[in-house]
C-alpha cells in the first residue's frame, strides 16, 4: 500500500524557500467548530432581540443588520484577526490559512465565505461535504477557490531529551548514514513513550558500545552519542 495515500500532511513552501508541514483538518473537527460558532452566534442573536424587542421599528432594522454581519462578517472578522480563526474553530485548535501556510489575506477570506453559498448546496452543504470526502487536502468549494486550507494549529515544540545529555563519543567509525538515523532518532525522542524509544534504541545500541543490551540506560548512551554527532561536545 502506498502510504502517501494515508498520510494527509500538506508540503508548503514559504516565499523565502522554506519547506513546513501543514495538517488539514477534517471533516469532524470542523463540523464542531460550525456547531460552537453557530451556538454563538444564536446567543447573540437571542440577547439582541430581547433587547430590540422594546425598539420597535429602529430595532427590526437593526436585527437585520446585526443578522447580515453575523452571516457573513463574522467568520472574515475572525479570520483576518490575529488567530486566523473564528471562536469555534480556536477552541477546536484550528485556523485558516493560504496554500502556502501564510496568514489568509482579505481576498481570500471574503472569497471562501462568500462561496459558502455555492457549498450549502444542494441541501446542507452538501457540495462542501462531497468535496471534503474526495480531496487529500478536505477543501470545500470556497477554499479551492480562495487557495485556503483549514488547518490544525502546530503544538509547541516539546522540550528536547537531549538537553539534561552529557555527549558521548561514538564507540566505533559511523557512516553518514548510521550518523543520521541516530540523530533522526533523537530528534523524534519527545514524541515517543519510553518503551518505544527504549525498543529503537536497542537497535542502535551498537553505537554507545552497548550491543545486545537495552534498557533506559542504554537509551541515555544512544542519545549522549547523538549529542556529540550533533557538535555539543
Amino acid at each position: 500500500m502506498n502510504n502517501a495515500t494515508l498520510d494527509t500532511v500538506v508540503h508548503a513552501e514559504t516565499p523565502e524557500g522554506i519547506m513546513i508541514e501543514l495538517r488539514p483538518a477534517g471533516i469532524t473537527s470542523r463540523f464542531y467548530a460550525f456547531l460552537l460558532d453557530w451556538l454563538i452566534r444564536i446567543v447573540i442573536i437571542y440577547a439582541f432581540a430581547m433587547a430590540a424587542s422594546a425598539m420597535s421599528g429602529i430595532g427590526t432594522a437593526m436585527m437585520f443588520i446585526l443578522l447580515f454581519g453575523l452571516e457573513w462578517l463574522y467568520p472574515v472578522v475572525f479570520e483576518l484577526s490575529r488567530w486566523g480563526a473564528t471562536p469555534g474553530k480556536r477552541a477546536m485548535g484550528l485556523k485558516v490559512v493560504m496554500d502556502s501556510g501564510l496568514p489568509i489575506t482579505p481576498a481570500a477570506s471574503f472569497t471562501r465565505n462568500l462561496l459558502r453559498v455555492a457549498d450549502f448546496l444542494p441541501l446542507i452543504y452538501g457540495f462542501a461535504l462531497a468535496s471534503m470526502l474526495i480531496r487529500k487536502d478536505f477543501k470545500r468549494l470556497g477554499d479551492i477557490a480562495a487557495a485556503t486550507l483549514v488547518v490544525y494549529q502546530p503544538l509547541p515544540s516539546p522540550k528536547s531529551v537531549l538537553q539534561d545529555i552529557r555527549p558521548l563519543a561514538p564507540a566505533m567509525p559511523l557512516a553518514p548514514r548510521d550518523q543520521a538515523a541516530v540523530i533522526a532518532l533523537a530528534a523524534r525522542a519527545s514524541r515517543m513513550t519510553p518503551e518505544r524509544l527504549d525498543e529503537l534504541a536497542a537497535l542502535a545500541a551498537s553505537v554507545s558500545g552497548d550491543t545486545g543490551k537495552a534498557g533506559p540506560q542504554v537509551t541515555q548512551r544512544v542519545l549522549a552519542v547523538a549529542q556529540w554527532l550533533l557538535g555539543r561536545r
